[in-house]
């Protein structure tokens, strides 16, 4: 039988050759992959969230963990989608215009990721009409937006305007360190979210 439990502590421990392997080894058993995604990858993940938001772990480690999931589900996506398993979610996250830092989200990606979101990663310095034309295009339920600098924030504002102006109903979150849950309100955001882990926790609550 396959050992879902050290599959998720692969991931803990952001072993990625041990990842792949048990991944690889639970299919090979015929253990149906979206058990392997919730046991093994999800539960992984979700204890690398646990202890990040308790600062037990810092964004190295969940880097690394979250790097591990990636190539564990390299072999395990294909699977999913031939088992007919859809994910609970399609989120676009994306770095606001004029702003080039990428790690926080793409520490979002792969926390929403490892929480079994369908996550387009739109990118960095993404302009509000972008960010529109790829929701229309994508069927996308949750919207992350993404600064880092306060010199940005006001694209997150453009970028909400636009998003509401076309008439579409996706949930935006955002998220970055100047930016804070009063901020969110003033500019009609839906979510903030302090850090990723919260992200999937706010993410996750749009779905319900």
């Amino acid at each position: 039988m396959a050992d879902l439990k050290a599959l998720a502590n692969a991931v803990i421990k952001g072993d990625q050759a041990e990842a792949v392997r048990l991944t690889q080894q639970a299919l090979d058993e015929s253990t149906a992959p979206k058990q392997v995604l919730d046991e093994g990858l999800i539960a992984g993940m979700n204890v690398v969230g646990i202890r990040f938001k308790a600062n037990e772990v810092y964004i190295p480690e969940v880097l690394i963990s979250a790097r591990a999931m990636k190539m564990a589900m390299e072999i395990l996506e294909p699977e999913l989608i031939a088992a007919g398993v859809d994910p609970i979610g399609k989120a676009l996250i994306g770095t606001v215009q004029g702003d080039l830092h990428d790690i926080g989200k793409n520490l979002v990606v792969m926390m929403l990721k490892g929480a079994g979101f369908n996550v387009e990663d739109a990118g960095v310095d993404v302009s509000p009409d972008a960010f529109v034309e790829k929701i229309k295009s994508g069927n996308v339920q949750i919207v992350g937006l993404s600064a880092l600098l306060t010199t940005t924030m006001p694209a997150m504002d453009k970028t909400i305007q636009m998003i509401r102006e076309s008439g579409l109903s996706c949930k935006v979150m955002i998220g970055g360190a100047p930016v804070t849950q009063n901020y969110a309100d003033k500019i009609g955001a839906d979510g903030y979210a302090p850090d990723a882990a919260s992200a999937v926790d706010v993410a996750k609550g749009f779905l319900n």
